[in-house]
C-alpha cells in the first residue's frame, strides 16, 4: 500500500493484486459475529518516531484516526521485595495522586504514569518518569539511566555470533531484575525478541530512536477503529487516484526475458505485463512467487530466508462491565494491555499482546487465558468481580522476523540485479524492526528505486525526526 500511494504520488500508473480479500497483511482486521464487528487480530500501535507511517496516514487521509498518547503506563502489581522497598512506596503515592487527579482508575495497584519532562532537553526528558517507576529499586533507576547512555554511545557488535542485548546487559551490572521489568518490558514488545536472543544493534535502535534521540519520540499513537477499515479508506483514496486494486486476485509467479520481469501470472493463468514489479510478500514466500531464470538471479533472497519467524499471541477477552480506565497500560513482566477504544455494552473487549518466545508458549489457550486474567485481576481490583463473556486467543507463529544478532546482513535491499524487479516488506533493508513503519519505509524506498530507474531521482522516504541539540553535542548514535 506504502509502495502504490507513493507510485501514484509520482504519477505512475499502479495495479495491486492482494490474494486475501483485504489489504493490510498482518496488521489486519476480522470480523466478530458475536458483536457484528470488525476487530484487530493484534493490537498494532505506533510511536511518535515512526515518520513515514505517519506520512503515509496523512497521504491516505487515515491520520485522523490515530490517537497519541503523550503519557504512557506501566502496571506491576506485586512490589519487589527490597531493603528499598520504602522507595517505591513513595514513588507509589504519587503516581497514584496523579491517577486520581485525571480521573483515571482510583484502585490501580502499583500503576505508574510515565512521561516526559517539559523543561529537559533530550535525552534527559524521560529521566524524571523513570526515577518515578516504583516497583524498581532506587539503585535499578539509576543504573538503568546510566546504561541507557552508554547504549546509545555504544558500537553494537551485530555479527551473527555476537552476544544478544541480554547479556550485554549483565556486563553492564544490570540487575535481573532491571531486565525482567524494564528491559524485557520494552524490547520484547518493540522486536518481537526476547533478551536473550535480540541484537544489541536491533536494542539500540529501540531506545535510541524511539525513547533518547527525539522529545516526542516516545509518544504512543494507537490507532482507534480497527486496521481494517483504516485500510479499506487507504484502498479508496488509492482507487480515486486510479490505482486498480484486485483483492482475492493470487499471483502464481513472476515470469522474466532476459534479466527484466515480463509479466505477472494470476492464479487463472492471465498474464499481465508491467514496466515493474514490487513484490511485496513474505520473506519465505518471495522466491516462490519467481521463474526460475528469477530465482538464480536473486542470491540476496536466498539470504533472506535464513531470516527467522518470531510470535506474537494476542489474548482477546470480553467482560460483562469495564474493568480499566486506563486506553493501554504495560503489565508488567508479562505483556501489553490495550482497552477498545469503542465500548459497546453489554462486553467491554480487552486485548492483552504476549510478543516473542514467552513463557506462556507451549501452553494450551485455557491455561493462557486464567493466566492473562490472574494479571489483570491483580492489578485491577474491578476485573475480580466481572464475568469474562468470551475470549479469544490468535498466536501468530511467525508474525515477525526474529531480530536476532546478524539478520540485518540477512535483509535485502529492495532493489535486486533484476533491473525492474523490486522487492518490500518490513523483512528487507529498512534499517527498523519488523513494524508497521519498517513496511511503510519499505514501500517508499522501493519507488525511490523505481524513480531513479526512470532517470527521474527523488526522495520518498520522509526524514526521521530531529535529534535534540543535547543529543547532538553528546554525539549519540
Amino acid at each position: 500500500m506504502a509502495a502504490a500511494a507513493a507510485a501514484v504520488a509520482h504519477g505512475m500508473r499502479v495495479e495491486l493484486f492482494e490474494q486475501a480479500k483485504a489489504l493490510g497483511g498482518r496488521a489486519g482486521s476480522f470480523h466478530d459475529p458475536a458483536s457484528d464487528r470488525l476487530v484487530d487480530a493484534c493490537q498494532h500501535i505506533a510511536m511518535g518516531c515512526c515518520t513515514n507511517l505517519a506520512d503515509f496516514c496523512r497521504r491516505t487521509g487515515v491520520v485522523e484516526s490515530f490517537r497519541r498518547y503523550r503519557t504512557l503506563h506501566f502496571v506491576c502489581p506485586q512490589q519487589p521485595p527490597s531493603p528499598h522497598q520504602g522507595e517505591g512506596e513513595e514513588g507509589e503515592k504519587e503516581t497514584r495522586l496523579r491517577l486520581r487527579s485525571t480521573k483515571d482508575l482510583e484502585d490501580v495497584k502499583g500503576c505508574y504514569a510515565f512521561a516526559a519532562s517539559r523543561w529537559l532537553p533530550p535525552p534527559l526528558h524521560l529521566l524524571p518518569g523513570l526515577l518515578r517507576v516504583g516497583y524498581l529499586k532506587r539503585s535499578d533507576r539509576w543504573a538503568i539511566a546510566r546504561t541507557l547512555l552508554g547504549l546509545a554511545r555504544h558500537r553494537p557488535d551485530d555479527r551473527p555470533d555476537a552476544p544478544a542485548i541480554g547479556p550485554w546487559l549483565r556486563s553492564q551490572g544490570q540487575s535481573e531484575e532491571a531486565i525482567e521489568r524494564f528491559w524485557s518490558v520494552v524490547l520484547t514488545s518493540a522486536l518481537g525478541e526476547t533478551v536473550e536472543r535480540a541484537s544489541q544493534a536491533a536494542a539500540q535502535k529501540v531506545f535510541l530512536d524511539g525513547f533518547l534521540a527525539s522529545r516526542r519520540a516516545y509518544e504512543l499513537v494507537v490507532p482507534q477503529m480497527p486496521l481494517g477499515e483504516l485500510w479499506r479508506q487507504a484502498a479508496a483514496w488509492l482507487s480515486a487516484r486510479g490505482a486498480a486494486i484486485h483483492l482475492g486476485t493470487r499471483v502464481e509467479e513472476i515470469e522474466a526475458t532476459g534479466r527484466r520481469t515480463a509479466a505477472v501470472v494470476l492464479g487463472d493463468g492471465t498474464r499481465r505485463g508491467f514496466d515493474f514489479c514490487v513484490a511485496a510478500v513474505p520473506w519465505r514466500q518471495v522466491r516462490g512467487l519467481l521463474c526460475t531464470q528469477l530465482r538464480s538471479a536473486l542470491p540476496d533472497l536466498e539470504r533472506a530466508e535464513q531470516l527467522q519467524p518470531s510470535p506474537i499471541t494476542a489474548v482477546h477477552l470480553w467482560f460483562d462491565r469495564a474493568i480499566s480506565s486506563l486506553p493501554h497500560a504495560a503489565i508488567v513482566p508479562r505483556g501489553w494491555f490495550f482497552a477498545d477504544p469503542r465500548p459497546r455494552p453489554p462486553a467491554w473487549h480487552y486485548q492483552v499482546v504476549l510478543s516473542g518466545p514467552h513463557a506462556l508458549q507451549g501452553r494450551d489457550r485455557e491455561e493462557i487465558v486464567r493466566a492473562v486474567r490472574a494479571d489483570l485481576e491483580a492489578a485491577w481490583p474491578a476485573a475480580r468481580g466481572a464475568r469474562l463473556v468470551r475470549w479469544l486467543v490468535l498466536a501468530q507463529p511467525a508474525a515477525v522476523f526474529s531480530a536476532r544478532p546478524g539478520s540485518d546482513a540477512l535483509r535485502p535491499p529492495q532493489r535486486t540485479p533484476v533491473e525492474n524487479l523490486l522487492v518490500a516488506g518490513d523483512w528487507t533493508a529498512t534499517g527498523w524492526p519488523a513494524t508497521m513503519e519498517g513496511a511503510v519505509r519499505s514501500g517508499y524506498l522501493a519507488v525511490e528505486a523505481i524513480l531513479a530507474s526512470l532517470g527521474r531521482p527523488e526522495r520518498v522516504l520522509v526524514k526521521d525526526l530531529p535529534r535534540g541539540w543535547l543529543v547532538r553535542l553528546l554525539g549519540l548514535g
